[in-house]
């Protein structure tokens, strides 16, 4: 790294090595039966040059000469756009917990028991459900070295137990799972095989539901597929300066129900997206939202909050190529009603565990239309059935603006959304007769 920054000096005003190593074990299930173990590692290095004021970039797996890697950035400098940024001497970082060692240490073995033993336990209440799981440990190393003197890396594990779940009878399709992630290792499987057979269970009687506005409870899994994709597209940094968020006017203004909270926190110990630095090597931090229902911040990488004229929040992140405005862990704030007194409110309704589909909408206006892929009607109080051939439509926007409820119980979604139960008072869902 240090020879390839040196060469880019020579030719560049400014120059960035970053490279990143992973070494992940994935142990995959499919129609109840162990299917594939595999050890996957790889390496990537990517330089980021500024030379006129523009920029190259360059991206390698594996080994690369670093003659040719400077060269590579360089031939794609007639390209760029114009640097804004500069890049950030040493900082002090934040102390974060992402290594546990005994992750890595866990034996294919176990992995393949916590699998096995995960779907007994779902076969075991339901026979005819054929699950598709996967239990996986890896291990990721992060290095960047800049012309301002920053060189900075750290080491993080991550562990991920997940299930899918699909029963047929003759046209029918039902569909359950759940997920759990961690910087630790997943060897008990209890919680989340509770989860899933809780899902069964509820389904196993199917209802009708009419075609009306009617209060919807989003669930942690309902959220996730519904209502955060907008919404995190809406406070991205480039989105908000390329005139496309509905939000780039409301900064200070308050858009959302006055309960709701909402932050973006890469420092959360042992969370798979935590980091004590960004892919830039901008300081992680927490960065508020939502509060308390008022636009608060937007989140930025180098670049972007260059051209803004304000700072990064450390949200630079690399997906294949330059540094972009990403997420890391987003939180919605606890409120204070238990799910079970908001089903206790509704006298007719629905419960949303998983949506198809929303993000086929409008996404940056908010507005969504989708399939219910699992989901229970609500009756007098109590959950009757699952429901079949339902979809919803609304506005995210209209939905967050005025919210029922606020659950008092949060849930980790894939390692990147904590969220509670939204109690929305009217959504409009639409079932096809028969």
């Amino acid at each position: 790294m240090e020879e390839t920054l040196s060469r880019a000096l020579k030719v560049a005003e400014q120059a960035e090595v970053f490279r990143v190593s992973s070494k992940s074990t994935p142990v995959h299930f499919e129609a109840n039966r162990l299917k594939q173990v595999q050890t996957k590692e790889s390496t990537s290095t990517s330089l980021r040059l500024v030379k006129g004021g523009k920029i190259g970039f360059a991206q390698a797996n594996g080994f690369i000469e670093s003659e040719t890697l400077v060269s590579m950035a360089l031939e794609t400098c007639q390209f760029g756009t114009n640097a804004g940024f500069e890049l950030p001497g040493h900082r002090a970082y934040p102390h974060v917990d992402i290594l546990d060692t005994q992750t890595d240490k866990i034996a294919i073995d176990e992995m393949v028991d916590v699998g096995e033993k995960l779907i007994d336990s779902i076969t075991k209440h339901t026979p005819d459900v054929l699950c598709q799981a996967s239990v996986v440990k890896g291990i990721i190393s992060v290095d960047i070295i800049n012309s301002q003197g920053s060189q900075a890396s750290y080491t993080k594990s991550f562990f991920e137990l997940g299930l899918e779940g699909v029963v047929v009878k003759g046209d029918d399709m039902l569909f359950v799972g759940d997920s759990q992630s961690s910087c630790h290792p997943i060897l008990d499987f209890k919680s989340l095989a509770e989860e899933i057979i809780t899902q069964l269970e509820l389904a196993k009687k199917n209802v009708p539901i009419s075609t009306k506005l009617m209060p919807v409870i989003f669930t942690p899994l309902g959220v996730a597929s519904t209502l955060i994709t907008p919404i995190a597209a809406a406070f991205n940094g480039k989105i908000v300066l390329d005139g496309a968020s509905p939000l780039k006017d409301k900064l200070g203004k308050p858009v959302f129900d006055k309960n709701l909270s909402l932050w973006d926190d890469a420092i959360l110990s042992y969370q798979i997206a935590s980091y004590p630095f960004d892919d830039e090597g901008m300081p992680g931090q927490r960065t508020s939202l939502i509060d308390c229902g008022v636009v608060s911040h937007f989140f930025y990488d180098l670049q972007t909050a260059a051209l803004a004229n304000t700072r990064s929040t450390g949200n630079g992140g690399r997906h294949g190529g330059l540094p972009t405005p990403s997420t890391t862990s987003l939180v919605i704030g606890k409120g204070n009603v238990p799910y079970r007194d908001m089903v206790r409110d509704i006298k007719e309704g629905l419960v949303i565990y998983m949506l198809m589909g929303a993000e086929q909408g409008n996404i940056l206006n908010g507005d969504f239309s989708g399939n219910v892929l699992l989901g229970y009607k609500v009756e007098d109080g109590e959950i009757t059935g699952r429901v079949k051939n339902t979809m919803v439509s609304g506005n995210v926007y209209q939905i967050l603006n005025r919210l029922e409820a606020i659950g008092d119980d949060a849930k980790w979604i894939g390692g990147l959304l904590q969220t509670p139960y939204l109690y929305c008072p009217s959504l409009s869902v639409a079932a096809k007769a028969g």
